[in-house]
């Protein structure tokens, strides 16, 4: 049994910030087992929904440790860990940065696991890219989407006058 796995992800906002989704697919070396899921949310960003899409693929990892590749589009997370950017965020706590809730579940599924990114550039006739982003645009349409209740809560908080 293979203890490898790559993982594609994508993450979609209409709007940004809007409703939003993610796609994943995951493929496990040396085996012929492909899985695919996505999410859809009524009110998110695109960020939050790429960073999601891999904590979800993570989590649903049954054994571990696991070997990880990742395969994402958003420079975002890539070079946030690629770059050890996201390690120096927590030693200080998350203070100033975007997502802090998110980054901490990603930190939890990092330390269990294996894992290595590389950037893909989007939009460039990837085929799992593609099939991720129309994954994730098609869960930001559907009807019944889950509210992101960080997102809400920190929105309602900015907001107050």
């Amino acid at each position: 049994m293979s203890n490898r796995v790559n993982i594609y992800t994508d993450g979609s906002a209409i709007g940004n910030p809007g409703p939003g989704g993610y796609g994943i697919i995951m493929e496990w070396v040396n085996k012929k087992y492909i899985k695919e899921f996505s999410e859809g949310y009524q009110m998110t960003t695109n960020n939050r929904m790429e960073l999601l899409a891999i904590i979800i693929a993570l989590e649903s990892l049954k054994i571990q440790p696991m070997e990880v590749m990742v395969f994402s589009d958003s420079k975002y997370v890539v070079e946030s860990v690629d770059k050890k950017w996201v390690f120096s965020w927590e030693k200080k706590q998350f203070k100033g940065k975007k997502n802090p809730d998110l980054w901490k579940r990603y930190l939890l599924m990092h330390r269990k696991h294996k894992v290595s990114f590389k950037w893909i550039k989007g939009h460039n006739k990837h085929p799992q890219n593609e099939r991720c982003d129309q994954l994730a645009l098609n869960a930001a349409k559907r009807k019944n989407k889950k509210i992101d209740l960080y997102y809400v809560k920190r929105e309602k908080r900015i907001s107050k006058p």
